[in-house]
């Protein structure tokens, strides 16, 4: 890969020091960076050149010896940082004249990779400089890429998203821009595709005809903790719901793209976001639940009369001949019993049919219940199962639940195997968006949520408790 400058705006951030950071050491280690690379942090704190790089290295999220120290250290020699609010156009001057600086210590102009690690409503002022300093132009002679990197969430409605999508779409080219849902790039995620639509087994039966219901969960141990000022103005559903329960959506409705290039399979899984049916006033309370667990009102940086939910349970419904009166539930929440997140896809029984429920299942009035149940686990022990039913021994036709199983485990130990944000900082390095939400995807996911929101406020908030296993 040609020589690359990363440009990180809030280096020093959580974000930064949790994902971005640890996944470009992990890069690095790999040899999956271009051999010249050079990250510019940009801080609004003063340091030394010195204390810039020990204060990089003590919040770095890596676990001990997860990493060699001389490995750590030169990957750190990589470092520099320009200091100055983000609103300072004299800043972006300097950023400027330092890329220039190093263009011109390689022999040669270099690519351009932003990455913003701040809050969503820094975006756009930083963009607005960032193209007004012309560093979202590639050098004289033509050479040297620009792209940008932004975060969840992209926008907070419909209006908000097409208000950002417009003005990225003033200062950079699609190509250009690279819109993470880290999501997406789960090794585990990913396989659904593969599993779909490598195996001739299970996607002649994805459809309406031999599928039940769909339930996608995602569930967190912890509380808000130390994030209580930014989650109460954001809450779960446009935390976690209007994208990484909506991308998993797509992954399970979609269709199968013409090719596995990326705008194929980033057509496909537009069109199975724009197919949501939206959520009307009469059926609002019957499809909906929001929750907020006891204590939340008392946690650090939250308003003592929010009512901000930590909880939500959707009935969503897609309109397309495959899935046309099919559920799919959509479920969050914070605080539960354990951190699990996973994707059940219920096939319909056929031996709860009254010719072949005696047979089959004796006495039992749970009959109905008794389904083949397809289960991706994203996370934790990320894996494929699927439940099916054999006789038991003995001399009647009763039959019995077990469990084939694949895990991750077992492959992700092979060297070519990425986290989440080291395969999307590569794909961002070489210029693949497949991985990356595109602008039907967000718009479609938006146009779902944003009328849910607009009621969201008269909806009942149930309160549970800490350690919740489920909720009624």
């Amino acid at each position: 890969m040609e020589p690359t400058i990363f440009i990180i705006f809030g280096i020093t951030g959580d974000l930064a020091s949790r994902k971005l950071l640890p996944a470009l050491l992990g890069l690095y280690v790999k040899k999956m960076l271009p051999k010249r690379f050079a990250v510019i942090g940009i801080t609004r704190r003063s340091f030394t050149r010195e204390e810039f790089r020990e204060s990089i290295r003590s919040h770095m999220n890596i676990k001990q010896g997860q990493f060699k120290e001389e490995d750590v250290k030169h990957f750190l020699d990589h470092f520099s940082y320009e200091q100055g609010m983000f609103d300072d156009q004299k800043m972006y001057v300097s950023l400027a004249a330092s890329i220039k600086a190093i263009d011109d210590r390689w022999g040669q102009c270099s690519n351009k990779l932003f990455h913003l690690s701040v809050p969503p409503t820094l975006y756009e002022g930083i963009l607005t400089n960032v193209a007004q300093s012309e560093l979202n132009k590639p050098c004289a002679d033509g050479t040297g890429w620009t792209r940008i990197l932004i975060e969840k969430p992209f926008g907070n409605d419909t209006n908000t998203a097409q208000s950002l999508d417009k003005l990225l779409g003033k200062l950079f080219d699609e190509e250009q821009i690279f819109r993470i849902d880290h999501y997406l790039a789960k090794e585990s995620l990913q396989n659904i595709l593969a599993f779909r639509f490598a195996n001739n087994m299970f996607e002649p039966l994805w459809h309406r005809q031999y599928i039940d219901k769909v339930h996608i969960k995602l569930f967190e141990k912890v509380t808000v903790e130390n994030r209580g000022q930014f989650y109460d103005g954001v809450g779960a559903l446009k935390d976690v719901g209007q994208n990484h329960i909506l991308a998993m959506l797509a992954l399970i409705a979609m269709d199968e793209p013409k090719s596995f290039e990326v705008n194929d399979i980033r057509r496909e899984r537009a069109k199975a976001l724009s197919k949501l049916i939206p959520i009307t006033p009469r059926t609002f309370e019957k499809h909906i639940v929001r929750g907020q667990y006891d204590g939340y009102i008392s946690e650090l940086g939250v308003r003592p009369e929010s009512t901000t939910e930590t909880y939500f349970r959707i009935e969503a419904h897609v309109k397309s001949p495959r899935w046309k009166g099919v559920p799919f539930y959509l479920e969050s929440g914070k605080a539960f019993a354990e951190a699990r997140t996973e994707i059940d896809v219920y096939f319909k029984s056929t031996s709860c049919k009254p010719a072949n429920a005696k047979a089959f299942h004796g006495d039992d009035p749970k009959c109905i219940e008794k389904q083949n149940v397809l289960t991706f686990r994203i996370q934790p022990d990320e894996g494929i199962k699927v439940r099916f039913f054999v006789k038991k021994p003995g001399v009647t036709l009763i039959t019995e639940p077990k469990v084939l199983k694949f895990r991750y485990a077992d492959t992700l130990a092979h060297p070519e195997a990425l986290g989440d944000y080291e395969r999307l900082i590569h794909d961002a390095f070489v210029g693949d968006q497949t991985l990356f939400a595109s602008t039907d995807e967000i718009m479609a996911s938006w146009k779902f949520v944003t009328p849910i929101l607009e009621k969201w406020g008269d909806l009942p908030m149930k309160k549970y408790k800490k350690g919740t296993v489920e909720i009624e």
